[in-house]
């Protein structure tokens, strides 16, 4: 049920972020990223609150309904904290602090590396 519920709310936060790419670049045409930036704001705020609020193991799968589902549709990047802080919150400091700093790191060198490999 849980798997059914992460792609429900996965599919609900694709199309929030659809809907706010549309509305801004009806209002605002423009090339800047505006709805973009809102978007992964608005998700990593909600992954962050739904990560300090709901700590206990029977709030896991809701959690991860909210955060893996609902954020990682609508954001690219809301996990990518979310995760960090909850095991900071768990006390696993270390794991923590090297997923906030190897993260973007391996992104970015794999986003490269998939531009190389384009050419």
């Amino acid at each position: 049920m849980t798997l059914f519920l992460v792609s429900l709310f996965g599919a609900v936060g694709c199309v929030v972020r659809y809907l706010m790419e549309y509305s801004v670049r009806r209002n605002h045409p423009t090339n800047r990223p505006w709805a973009t930036v809102a978007a992964n704001a608005i998700g990593c705020g909600i992954a962050g609150y739904v990560a300090y609020r709901l700590l206990g193991s029977s709030d896991a799968h809701v959690r991860d309904i909210i955060i893996t589902g609902f954020c990682g549709g609508l954001t690219t990047f809301s996990s990518a904290f979310a995760i960090p802080a909850i095991l900071q919150r768990e006390h696993h400091w270390g794991y923590s602090l090297t997923l906030i700093i190897t993260t973007p790191l391996a992104c970015a060198a794999l986003f490269a590396a998939g531009v190389l490999l384009a050419r």
